[in-house]
């Protein structure tokens, strides 16, 4: 079992999957008693390095509604629970004024977000809608219950493409670079994947070889997920990076 608070802890003598748990995604939404709060699990092979592309196994359940969906390596689509409405119902919506969206802030400038995104924040916030919800899997999530349309967590690119903004992000981050850890996305990287959301870092890469069982800045990452490939890349296109 792996889980950012604890590490790796091995049981018994030949392991052959490693349970990847967030307890809580979205601290801050469970805090105040909303909606925006998951706890996802990915069971991946066991080996030296384990990453995004070996899960097998993903489940991730709404902490105050509990509302789930779960996918798998042997069978087609995603089993859920809950919801109004059947699940995956991914949206059409290409149109980047017209998209409902969740953007990332936690241990993100704020002035160097907008810099970034502003302008699709003033485009779509009247025609569309712009959210925080401060947890990617839920916000992931909602791409795939057709809830929202894109999701853009691009703080990691921009702390990559321009190295000097490193005070910026510790200085948001009490002293720590925070941005997409391995346990935040990887149960709904793999659910999105499966139920047809385009989903890669900001740099348009698939996400797959990303190490589960490290959260060193390195190997932290960034997500932009959106719904059709159309919005996917007008996305990418758009923000200043």
């Amino acid at each position: 079992m792996y889980a950012e608070s604890e590490g790796l802890r091995v049981i018994g003598d030949d392991p052959h999957h490693v349970l990847v748990i967030d307890p809580v995604d979205g601290t801050r939404g469970a805090a105040a008693d909303l909606e925006m709060a998951c706890g996802p699990v990915a069971a991946a092979r066991f080996g030296p390095a384990p990453t995004i592309a070996d899960i097998e196994y993903a489940m991730l359940k709404e902490i105050k509604i509990g509302q789930w969906m779960y996918a798998d390596v042997h069978c087609n689509g995603i089993k859920s629970g809950g919801y109004p409405d059947p699940v995956p119902n991914v949206g059409k919506t290409e149109d980047p004024e017209r998209m409902f969206w969740s953007l990332e802030f936690n241990g993100h400038p704020a002035r160097l977000m907008i810099d970034a995104y502003g302008h699709l924040v003033d485009a779509s916030a009247n025609r569309g809608g712009v959210y925080v919800f401060n947890s990617a899997s839920f916000s992931i999530s909602r791409i795939i219950t057709g809830q929202m349309d894109a999701y853009v967590g691009i703080g990691h690119r921009l702390l990559r493409d321009h190295p000097e903004t490193e005070t910026d992000f510790r200085r948001v981050g009490h002293g720590n670079i925070l941005h997409l850890f391995p346990d935040d996305i990887a149960a709904s990287v793999f659910l999105a994947e499966r139920a047809g959301v385009v989903i890669t870092d900001a740099y348009g890469v698939p996400l797959g070889d990303t190490l589960l069982l490290e959260i060193d800045p390195g190997n932290q990452r960034s997500c932009i997920a959106a719904c059709t490939p159309r919005l996917h890349a007008s996305l990418l296109s758009a923000i200043r990076w």
